[in-house]
């Protein structure tokens, strides 16, 4: 079975870390988001990936070939964004012939029962009760969990059900027309070609999709949510923590995530810090955290802070003579 994994995203949300560093690529609990993603689908058979690549593409090309090296894989180029029912369409040459297809969305990671998902008779979307659907591509349903109508970013919802980004298609060539009409026709939402519509005119020709619950949706857009998730899957009971490299006179207050080659020294770290590889840290508090690759921090404090790669941070340091009865508040908290 093929998976399509759409990476064309420029991730503004998470601006600036995102202008040189690909939101998939940005780890959490010590693996890259992408990661997540590969991971699960290859333990249920998924055997070959299709990416689609834009902004910063070559950085998701090289770290893929990189840690994935006997894995089967396609890149398609999205020059433009112009949707994720664009992105699909790019790919269809390369999906054509299959009898079923995943779809599963980059930035996105899921807490789901897939095993379940690859049983399923039919067509499945994913979906989560939101707060606020007029964001998302919302899901109508019927008595018997079978999607009536799917519509993006609703004015009005008429459901609080949102597609969570996993979708698992058996009408290729269904989908593959939808597609086609969308961009013969020019029919745009938002001004994009939505995998919504094509899924929409979908179940009006009479094809069936059901619907099943994740049980935890990670969508790594935003840095409370990313700091968030990071947190969550550090304290999953199966988490194996991972200390890939010692560090001296620190205490460490688990669940962390250290990789390999750093130096660090003096410190504090944790709870909840991810850091990545080859980084250097010293004299620093760091809790609730994710640390790049090849960041330096030097007598800090940091709490619910993203430092991207090849990041430099110094503290202030302070020489004092303080008589009795003061106090002194330097503004950290």
């Amino acid at each position: 079975m093929k998976a399509i994994i759409p990476v064309a995203g420029a991730g503004t949300r998470l601006r600036p870390l995102t202008y040189t560093q690909p939101k998939p690529l940005i780890p959490v609990a010590g693996k890259a988001i992408i990661s997540f993603i590969i991971d699960d689908l290859l333990k249920e058979g998924v055997d070959e990936f299709i990416f689609v690549i834009g902004h910063l593409g070559d950085k998701v090309k090289t770290y893929l070939q990189k840690q994935y090296p006997d894995m089967k894989m396609s890149f398609v180029v999205q020059q433009e964004r112009r949707g994720l029912g664009h992105a699909i369409w790019l790919s269809g040459n390369l999906f054509k012939d299959e009898s079923e297809i995943i779809i599963f969305l980059g930035d996105t990671i899921l807490d789901v029962d897939l095993k379940a998902l690859f049983s399923s008779p039919f067509s499945t979307l994913l979906v989560k009760k939101v707060q606020d659907p007029r964001t998302f591509g919302v899901v109508e349903i019927d008595e018997e969990g079978f999607a009536t109508r799917v519509v993006e970013k609703p004015a009005i919802p008429r459901s609080n059900l949102a597609i969570v980004g996993l979708y698992r298609i058996k009408e290729v060539t269904a989908l593959l027309s939808a597609l086609d009409w969308l961009i013969d026709n020019d029919h745009r939402t938002y001004n994009e070609f939505q995998l919504t519509d094509a899924l929409e005119k979908m179940i009006e020709g009479g094809i069936r999709f059901n619907t099943m619950f994740v049980n935890n949706w990670f969508d790594c857009g935003k840095k409370e949510i990313l700091l968030d998730t990071n947190s969550t899957l550090l304290e999953k009971e199966d988490y194996i923590p991972v200390i890939a490299s010692e560090p001296v006179d620190s205490i460490i207050l688990q669940p962390v995530s250290i990789g390999k080659n750093c130096q660090i020294s003096n410190s504090i770290i944790g709870p909840y810090v991810t850091i990545g590889d080859n980084a250097r840290i010293n004299t620093s508090i760091v809790k609730d955290s994710i640390i790049g690759n090849d960041a330096r921090l030097d007598e800090v404090m940091l709490y619910r802070s993203i430092i991207g790669n090849d990041t430099g941070v110094r503290g202030l340091k302070q020489s004092l003579n303080i008589g009795d009865n003061t106090e002194i508040d330097f503004g950290v908290h």
